[in-house]
């Protein structure tokens, strides 16, 4: 089963989107810098249970529009409406990895008529000298530019390759490196909104039906349980293992959970 790829309509231009499989609608909203890709492996595996699943590239990620300067992510999250609208879906529930999580978070504040329960993987209650830390850190992606000799090939491979120790899957690594250099000068700006974000104050507005998901590999995993602290009324799903390529490394054993939290 293959995803039909379309366009529509979107705050920054056109938003490239897919679609696989019929029955209850459920969205999947990407990490950054990449694109849908990262949900290549799950989307057959999801659409076979029985899910209508819909993937989109944010704005200025694989083959969307991007903005003309750094959004908010409020302004990210109006990709969920947009699309919803051009799959001719009312509602749907919404599942968002890292990035994803916030911009899922984000939409289900702005937009409540449009999305029934919310799966938060990896999310991001940062403290502020965390929220410090990774600023600094992220500050990298703002000085990526083309040199001569092709040594900001090296630099952004090895950036990625530091960010998750004990990764398992070198093609997932390749794809996501290819695809954070496809997204051009303007790779941060996701992250950027990100950074202004306060995702642990926004999760603790939410009303609809929660799921903290998480695998213990993953680079902020330890951020995942902190949420599950502060959000105790969240269910709470981890499995064992893997990095933030979890949907690359063990395509089947994040599935199966998932599916069993949806179906609950």
């Amino acid at each position: 089963m293959k995803p039909v790829r379309a366009y529509t309509d979107g705050k920054f231009g056109q938003i490239h989107y897919a679609t696989c499989g019929t029955g209850a609608p459920l969205v999947l909203c990407h990490q950054s810098p990449t694109n849908m890709c990262q949900f290549d492996k799950v989307v057959p595996l999801l659409a076979a249970q029985g899910f209508q699943v819909i993937t989109a590239d944010m704005p200025g990620y694989g083959m969307s529009d991007g903005p003309e300067q750094v959004p908010t992510m409020e302004e990210y999250s109006h990709i969920i409406p947009s699309v919803l609208d051009a799959v001719g879906v009312a509602k749907a529930d919404v599942l968002g990895h890292h990035t994803g999580a916030i911009l899922a978070t984000d939409a289900a504040m702005q937009f409540p008529e449009r999305i029934g329960r919310l799966v938060l993987n990896g999310p991001l209650p940062l403290t502020e000298e965390e929220r410090a830390f990774f600023k600094a850190h992220l500050a990298a992606e703002k000085e990526w530019q083309p040199i001569e000799d092709g040594s900001h090939l090296v630099t952004q491979w090895a950036f990625r390759m530091a960010a998750q120790p004990g990764w398992t899957d070198l093609d997932a690594i390749h794809k996501h490196v290819v695809q954070g250099m496809a997204a051009g000068p303007n790779v941060w700006y996701a992250h950027d909104a990100v950074m202004a974000y306060d995702h642990g104050l926004a999760m603790q507005k939410l009303s609809l039906p929660c799921l903290i998901y998480s695998n213990t590999g993953d680079s902020i995993h330890h951020l995942a349980e902190r949420a599950k602290e502060q959000n105790p009324g969240f269910d709470y799903l981890q499995i064992e293992g893997g990095t933030f390529d979890i949907l690359d490394e063990q395509p089947e054993n994040w599935v199966a959970p998932l599916v069993g939290w949806l179906r609950k």
